[in-house]
């Protein structure tokens, strides 16, 4: 008697929990944790970090994060409403710098800014200023292609009821329309916050005092010459986590109310 496609699933699935276990056993019996402890995940060593890792490495870390997300944020808003705009030279000007800057890794815009331009034009920003910058032109490309997308999705009878109450384009746009887009693209503004958090790992090419360290910078100098092992990334890794899981569920829960609105339509 042939399988119905329900028992071809059921058996699949089953199959493929069945090979998981096997694997996770295996990785269990094969490892060697006393190695794995004492290079990775030695207590004492997690101990030596604190309470550092959190009110400097951890705290610049989020200090980074959101200086480039509020740079970006405005730089991104302007670029979009530059790429809807009717006046062709605006579109052409936001057009070339969101491709430039999605196109260029970020890398390569930290070290310009840090050392580039102060060749160029003997001017040197403070860490903090560079770090917003670069972090800032980066981002308002992804985030301006986002606000786009989301001011498209705006209804054009908002719009037009706005303008025949009266409100000027500017008004209607700042009132109106931007405050509707920002709630649609929410989800997609918090991963932006999560790959900020991440790219501020790359502050360690400006040359940064103790007290400047963020996480990824503090986990390599802490097993720098030490006999420390892993554990000190390790740990590092961790307070990335603090960060990002949190965001990640909470752009899943603004994806879940953005879906039961849309269904409610």
């Amino acid at each position: 008697m042939a399988m119905t496609a329900r028992q071809r699933a059921r058996i699949s699935r089953g199959v493929q929990y069945g090979l998981l276990v096997v694997i996770v056993v295996a990785l269990v019996f094969i490892a060697d944790w006393n190695t794995l402890i004492s290079r990775a995940l030695n207590p004492s060593v997690m101990a030596q970090q604190f309470p550092q890792i959190i009110t400097v490495a951890l705290k610049n870390t989020l200090i980074y994060t959101a200086l480039g997300f509020v740079a970006g944020m405005s730089g991104g808003i302007l670029l979009a409403l530059m790429r809807l705009s009717s006046v062709a030279p605006y579109r052409w000007i936001a057009t070339l710098y969101i491709e430039l800057f999605r196109g260029v890794p970020a890398v390569l815009v930290f070290l310009a800014l840090g050392f580039g331009v102060p060749l160029a034009f003997q001017v040197r920003f403070n860490n903090l200023v560079t770090v917003m910058l670069a972090l800032g032109l980066v981002s308002a490309a992804y985030i301006a292609e986002s606000l786009r997308a989301g001011l498209q999705a705006v209804p054009k009878g908002q719009y037009e009821a706005a303008r025949s109450l009266g409100m000027s384009h500017a008004r209607a746009m700042v009132t109106i329309i931007i405050p509707q887009a920002l709630r649609i693209v929410l989800p997609p503004l918090t991963n932006e916050v999560i790959l900020l958090a991440k790219d501020s790992s790359l502050v360690y090419l400006l040359g940064m005092t103790v007290a400047q360290y963020e996480l990824t910078k503090f986990g390599r100098e802490a097993i720098s010459g030490t006999g420390a092992g892993l554990t000190p990334l390790v740990l590092a890794g961790v307070c990335y986590l603090i960060i990002t899981v949190p965001l990640g569920l909470l752009a899943r829960y603004f994806e879940t109310r953005a879906d039961a609105r849309s269904a409610r339509k």
